[in-house]
């Protein structure tokens, strides 16, 4: 029988990379995106192996016909999410954060929670998208690294939730990765994004694809919880400390 997933956030990025993956290894993949043109250029590339679905995952009224409509999958991966930019909280607009709750969180469990009858039929799999923001705070990041924080402790309580189901369920949280994310974070800034990356080797959406599906192909009575990636070149950041006067 062949293996059916669901990618949100199929158009770029890890997504993109996973959806070319997952169909390259015999899986029907369902893959969904703001942007129509991208995903019909992916359904070009791809072939029947893929169905493209337009799908903004902060219309929690789509999610629902969308999900009304699905047949059952083997695999959710909820991918698609969205950083606001670097500004301190007290200096943000309340738009670019609502973009990001509303798809990291509210889309995610909405779309989740709604698929959760036929996963559990199939005995399934839910690999959610954190990142080591999730863990690791950084100026800039409090809406970010909150959503992401939301989706680790999300899927941990989702896997108690289904306990003795089959369901596994997986928060995989990737450190610095060079995909289109950043520049989308910084306005289409391309120098911006080559500034962040200059000297270092980070990870590549492939890098977190092959991830996705090492843990998505694992024998069915093994459950990985959450798994943390960073480049070798990245490590974590020492505490700050302000000295008023220094």
């Amino acid at each position: 029988m062949t293996k059916k997933a669901l990618i949100t956030g199929a158009t770029s990025g890890f997504g993109e990379a996973a959806a070319r993956l997952f169909v390259a290894d015999g899986w029907q993949v369902i893959g969904t995106g703001r942007r129509q043109e991208r995903l019909d250029a992916l359904a070009g590339e791809l072939g029947a192996g893929f169905r493209p679905v337009r799908l903004d995952m902060r219309d929690l009224a789509a999610v629902e016909a969308f999900a009304a409509e699905m047949d059952a999958v083997d695999l959710l991966l909820n991918n698609a999410g969205l950083a606001s930019p670097l500004t301190p909280l007290q200096e943000a607009e309340w738009g670019p954060l609502a973009q990001v709750i509303e798809t990291n969180i509210s889309g995610l469990v909405q779309l989740t929670r709604l698929l959760l009858p036929g996963l559990i039929a199939r005995k399934g799999a839910v690999i959610n998208i954190s990142s080591v923001a999730a863990s690791y705070p950084y100026r800039g990041g409090a809406v970010y690294g909150g959503s992401k924080a939301f989706v680790r402790e999300f899927s941990l309580c989702l896997r108690a939730d289904l306990h003795g189901t089959g369901v596994r369920v997986t928060s995989i949280e990737p450190g610095m990765a060079e995909t289109e994310f950043t520049l989308v974070r910084n306005g289409w800034d391309q120098e911006a994004s080559d500034r962040l990356y200059a000297g270092v080797e980070p990870m590549t959406a492939e890098d977190i694809a092959r991830t996705v599906h090492w843990v998505a192909t694992l024998p069915p009575h093994l459950n990985i919880n959450t798994l943390e990636l960073m480049p070798v070149n990245q490590d974590f950041g020492g505490f700050a400390v302000a000295r008023p006067g220094a």
